[in-house]
C-alpha cells in the first residue's frame, strides 16, 4: 500500500484533513436535507439530514483522537475511548433510523419530490464511498480500528442516500411510498450490529 511509506504524522495529517472533510461535508448534508426537507414536507429529508448531524459526532470523536495522538497521548487509550464513543453513535444513528421509519410509515409519509433534496442525495452517493474508502487506507496506515469504525459509518450515510434516491424513484415510478422506510429497517440490526461491535473493539480492521 502507498500509504505504508508516509511517516505516522503525516498519515495522522491525513486522517485529520479526511476528517475535517467529513465534517464539513456532512454540515453541508445536514442543512440543505433539513431545509429542503422542511420545506418540501418530507419525513424522509429529514431524517436523512438528522441523521447527517449524528454523523459529524463519530466525525468529531475522531478528530479528537487523531489531534490527541499528535499531542504524544496515549494511543491505546485513545483507541478504546474513540471506539466506544463511536459504537455509541451507531448505536444513536440505528435508533434515529429506526424511530423515521416507524414514524413514517405510521404517517404514511411519502418521500416527496424535491430538487435540492435529491441533489444532496447523489452528491453524498459520491462523496462519501469515496471519503469511506480514504479513510479505511488511513486506518490501515494508523493501524486505527477507531478510524475504521469511521469509515464504516461513512458508509452507511451513502446506503441511507441510496435508500433516500431508491425511494423517490419508487415513488414516482410505482406509487410505493413505503419503500424508503422499509428499506431503511432492514439497515436497522446492521446499523446496531457495527455500533456493538465497536463498543466491544471488533471492527473488521485488518490492521
Amino acid at each position: 500500500m502507498a500509504g505504508q511509506n508516509i511517516p505516522r504524522h503525516g498519515q495522522l495529517r491525513r486522517g485529520i484533513v479526511l476528517e475535517y472533510l467529513t465534517l464539513g461535508w456532512n454540515l453541508v448534508e445536514g442543512i440543505v436535507a433539513l431545509a429542503s426537507g422542511t420545506a418540501a414536507g418530507s419525513v424522509a429529508l429529514v431524517g436523512f439530514g438528522v441523521d447527517s448531524l449524528i454523523e459529524m459526532g463519530s466525525g468529531g470523536i475522531l478528530l479528537w483522537r487523531l489531534r490527541s495522538e499528535r499531542r504524544d497521548r496515549d494511543v491505546a487509550d485513545l483507541e478504546r475511548r474513540a471506539l466506544r464513543l463511536v459504537g455509541i453513535s451507531f448505536l444513536l444513528l440505528a435508533g434515529y433510523v429506526a424511530l423515521d421509519a416507524i414514524t413514517s410509515l405510521a404517517a404514511r409519509a411519502a418521500p416527496e419530490h424535491s430538487v435540492p433534496g435529491i441533489s444532496i442525495a447523489v452528491l453524498s452517493l459520491i462523496i462519501m464511498p469515496w471519503l469511506a474508502y480514504q479513510k479505511r487506507q488511513a486506518a490501515g496506515s494508523l493501524n486505527s480500528g477507531a478510524l475504521h469504525a469511521d469509515s464504516r459509518q461513512s458508509s452507511l450515510c451513502a446506503y441511507l442516500s441510496a435508500i433516500l434516491l431508491g425511494g423517490l424513484l419508487l415513488n414516482a415510478a410505482f406509487g410505493w411510498w413505503w419503500a424508503d422506510s422499509v428499506a431503511a429497517l432492514l439497515m436497522v440490526p446492521l446499523i446496531a450490529w457495527e455500533g456493538v461491535e465497536a463498543i466491544q473493539g471488533k471492527t473488521g480492521c485488518q490492521c
